[in-house]
């Protein structure tokens, strides 16, 4: 069996909900999670990808939301626990990618892309902190790359997801007596939609692809699975004894 592939009933019994699920990496996650038995609540602000997404499998139900709405939490969570009575997981992954030189930089496009990457995370770990607690669970977020890596030309991002990181630390002690664990995920540049969600033409994005695989150890742009299949692990019972970590998926991206 390959890290991409779930052995069935890993996650059996338990409910989980899948951030930013109508594409990429959240999809990915979506459907590994029900393959590994969990019943899955995928959220995302588009309800037809949504849609594509939970007919992957049968064990993912669709909830189109906004998360940076008000109550959006609340109502996220409360729908997984109406269906399912219990929340195990909660996999913070919707974010936003936002090319942002410092020269164009304004206080509405730094709250909307903080709002969406670090205050939606943090009010959905807030209103499924009770549930969590109850069945002992574990929250894995999404970071990047360049979390902890600089990004010229888009630093508000990596700003936001080094955010993200050290909630993840902060988190892991905060929540460790009550046996939650925290961990995060940190892809590198990875297949998805969201180059052009930022509004990129189509020639700038290729572009953007052939340069970073070419400064990819490994040669190449990270698949969605390949990421999924470690927020999984991160998420399961393998990874008992394993809290605050950072694990980077990147083809060997940080080190260079």
């Amino acid at each position: 069996m390959s890290a991409a592939e779930p052995a069935a009933g890993d996650l059996a019994g338990r409910a989980a909900i899948v951030t930013g699920a109508g594409s990429g990496i959240g999809r990915a996650t979506a459907v590994a999670f029900a393959r590994a038995g969990a019943d899955v609540l995928g959220v995302g602000r588009r309800a037809e990808a949504l849609a594509d997404t939970a007919r992957l499998h049968p064990g993912i139900t669709a909830f189109p939301a906004d998360l940076r709405e008000e109550d959006a939490a609340e109502s996220v969570v409360g729908a997984a626990v109406e269906r399912w009575g219990r929340v195990d997981v909660l996999v913070n992954n919707a974010g936003a990618t936002a090319p942002m030189p410092l020269a164009e930089v304004t206080a509405s496009r730094v709250a909307d892309l903080m709002g969406l990457n670090v205050t939606a995370p943090s009010l959905l770990a807030r209103a499924a902190l009770e549930h969590l607690r109850a069945s002992r669970g574990a929250i894995v977020n999404v970071s990047s790359t360049y979390g902890h890596r600089p990004m010229p030309g888009a630093a508000h991002y990596a700003a936001s997801k080094a955010a993200l990181e050290q909630l993840t630390r902060s988190w892991a002690l905060e929540l460790a007596p009550h046996r939650i664990r925290v961990n995060a995920v940190a892809p590198g540049p990875t297949e998805s939609e969201a180059l052009a969600a930022a509004g990129l033409p189509d020639d700038a994005i290729e572009r953007i692809k052939s340069d970073e695989a070419d400064r990819i150890p490994l040669g190449r742009r990270g698949e969605p699975v390949e990421v999924a299949a470690w927020i999984l692990r991160l998420a399961d019972a393998h990874t008992a004894w394993l809290t605050g970590q950072i694990l980077t998926v990147d083809g060997g991206l940080e080190l260079t």
